[in-house]
């Protein structure tokens, strides 16, 4: 096994064992460049494997083995049990005598399988590189991101602009110069056709002005925190809307904005409603049971942990991955031109 150490190592799994009175022990290394394992006994390295990160190579288990000094062939099975875990299954001459998680099959997970295939054999950043120049079939474009690099970069500035306004001066002061600032980009983005506020630039101003306007007729901080329940239940609804009529308008401008394949742009609107609707309620609660400040960091970074969490399973449920039969029936969209 060749290994140069370029890689970055994200999981570290030891799985051991016990064998004729000698301890084993099998490290497993999920890095971004493959996954790779080594076999010890007593503390000695004894055997390695190694599978990449993609491609049909990163879909076998890996094998360790040796012989013991009593002449016995030992084996060692070594590789996925589930999405997030890894597992061992030891053999002497042939006859099981160790498993690390007993009953659970080693295997690559069947539902990654044939994305992986659609690779060839690389790191984590070849997997970047072919979804960029489409020289892989996944799930993820990853060329949109670069496509929509610059109103990924505003969004952010704009929330943590947002968050150091309201921190230095008042919430209601922050929500107006939140929507000056959207009206400033869109009149920008209209001058220089460049894409600043991504496919839903409209609407998403639209909301920014009907929280300022929220903020200018209830002057209180308590009122700004409110407003996000109400902006968040408006946009809500009018997701869930557009959803139940076939995705056509607000969900399929999202749709194109997005990093994902094969998304039923009904089923994305109907998701993104019901999310929308979940959070409003949770900011409700926040804002209710809790002090300004707390509400403030919840809004500005809490929430966008919690709405991640969320927001991938609407993406399953538009991808139909999940609940495909459930209403609407998942419909594959057609291939873009």
């Amino acid at each position: 096994m060749t290994d140069k150490g370029g890689g970055l190592t994200m999981w570290r799994y030891r799985r051991r064992f016990k064998l004729a009175g000698q301890s084993g022990r099998v490290t497993l290394r999920s890095r971004t460049d493959g996954l790779f394992s080594t076999l010890e006994l007593e503390g000695r390295p004894i055997a390695e494997d190694w599978t990449p990160a993609i491609g049909p190579g990163a879909i076998r288990n890996h094998l360790l083995e040796t012989t013991l000094p009593d002449g016995s062939a030992l084996a060692v099975e070594a590789g996925y049990i589930s999405s997030l875990n890894m597992g061992i299954a030891v053999r002497q001459d042939g006859r099981l005598v160790h498993e690390s998680h007993p009953g659970r099959a080693i295997a690559y997970p069947e539902k990654y399988r044939e994305q992986m295939a659609a690779f060839t054999d690389g790191s984590m950043r070849d997997a970047f590189k072919q979804n960029a120049t489409g020289g892989a079939h996944s799930d993820i474009d990853f060329g949109a991101f670069k496509r929509n690099r610059i109103p990924l970069a505003v969004d952010i500035i704009l929330g943590l602009l947002f968050f150091v306004i309201a921190k230095y001066t008042d919430l209601t002061t922050a929500a107006i110069i939140g929507a000056g600032l959207g009206l400033v980009l869109l009149v920008a983005q209209r001058i220089t056709k460049i894409d600043l506020l991504g496919g839903l630039a409209l609407f998403g101003i639209a909301l920014m002005l009907a929280s300022a306007g929220l903020a200018l007729l209830f002057q209180s901080d308590d009122a700004v925190k409110y407003r996000t329940t109400v902006i968040g239940l408006i946009s809500a609804g009018l997701f869930l809307a557009d959803g139940l009529r076939g995705g056509n308008g607000l969900a399929i401008r999202l749709r194109n904005y997005l990093p994902y394949r094969g998304i039923d742009a009904g089923r994305l609107g109907i998701g993104m409603g019901l999310m929308g609707a979940v959070m409003a309620a949770l900011n409700l609660l926040v804002a209710l049971y809790t002090s300004t400040d707390v509400w403030l960091f919840y809004s500005t970074f809490a929430d966008f942990v919690v709405s991640m969490g969320l927001i991938l399973l609407v993406f399953q449920y538009a991808q139909g991955k999940i609940w495909r039969d459930a209403y609407p029936p998942y419909r594959q969209p057609e291939p873009a031109e």
